[in-house]
C-alpha cells in the first residue's frame, strides 16, 4: 500500500487513541486562528487528493468553522403566531448541511475564486471544522488545464450557493436514482411547478 493509502486506513477508526489525540491537538489549534483562514497544505492529504486537489498553482485550502447545532427558529421572544403545529423554535433542524454552510461562507470569502469541494477535518463540542477547495480560474495553469478548465465558464459562479457540489447534491437529494426518488430532479420546486402548473395551449 501507499502512503495515502495509510492514512486513509488511519482516518477510518476515527475513535483510536492516536487520531484522538491528533482530534484534542488540532481543534485547540484550529480555535486560536479565525474562523475562516488559509491552510499552507490540507490537514488530510488523501481526503484532498480524491476530491480533486492537486499541488501546483491555482488551487488553495481553506479551513473555516462552524457551530454546532440545530436551526433556531428566528422570532422574536419566541413567539409564532399561528397554529400549534408550526409552534417550535429550537428541536429543528436545518434543509442545508454544515458543510454545505461553510463551503457558502468560504466562496463568499474570495469572490474571485471558484468552490470545488470541501471535506470535515475535525470536531469539538462547540465547532465542526471543514477545509474547503477553492480554484483561482485567473491563473493560467488552471485555464490551460483540460482537466479543470470547465470550472472557468460563467454558469460556474458560485457553483455552492446554488446546490452545485457535492454536498449540495446530497442535501438536494440527487445522489439517489431511480423511481423511488423521481420528484426531485431537475428540482423539488420545478418538479411540483411542472406537475401542478395548468398549460392553455393555445391552438395554432
Amino acid at each position: 500500500m501507499g502512503a495515502y493509502k495509510y492514512l486513509e486506513e488511519l482516518w477510518k477508526k476515527k475513535q483510536t487513541d492516536l487520531l484522538r489525540f491528533v482530534m484534542r491537538m488540532r481543534t485547540w489549534e484550529y480555535r486560536q486562528l479565525g474562523v475562516i483562514h488559509k491552510c499552507n497544505h490540507p490537514s488530510r492529504p488523501d481526503k484532498a487528493r480524491k476530491l480533486g486537489y492537486k499541488r501546483k498553482q491555482g488551487y488553495f485550502v481553506y479551513r473555516i468553522r462552524i457551530r454546532r447545532g440545530g436551526r433556531k427558529r428566528p422570532v422574536p421572544k419566541g413567539i409564532i403566531y399561528g397554529k400549534p403545529k408550526t409552534q417550535g423554535v429550537t428541536g429543528l433542524k436545518d434543509y442545508r448541511s454544515l458543510r454545505s454552510v461553510a463551503e457558502e461562507r468560504v466562496g463568499k470569502k474570495v469572490p474571485s475564486c471558484r468552490v470545488l469541494n470541501s471535506y470535515w477535518v475535525a470536531q469539538d463540542a462547540t465547532y465542526k471544522f471543514y477545509e474547503i477547495i477553492v480554484i483561482d480560474i485567473n491563473k493560467k495553469s488552471i485555464r490551460n488545464d483540460p482537466k479543470i478548465n470547465w470550472i472557468c465558464n460563467s454558469v460556474h459562479k458560485h457553483r455552492e450557493l446554488r446546490g452545485l457540489t457535492s454536498a449540495g447534491k446530497k442535501y438536494r437529494g440527487l445522489r439517489v436514482k431511480g423511481i423511488s426518488n423521481n420528484k426531485q430532479r431537475p428540482s423539488r420546486r420545478a418538479n411540483w411547478k411542472r406537475r401542478n402548473q395548468v398549460r392553455l395551449r393555445r391552438y395554432r
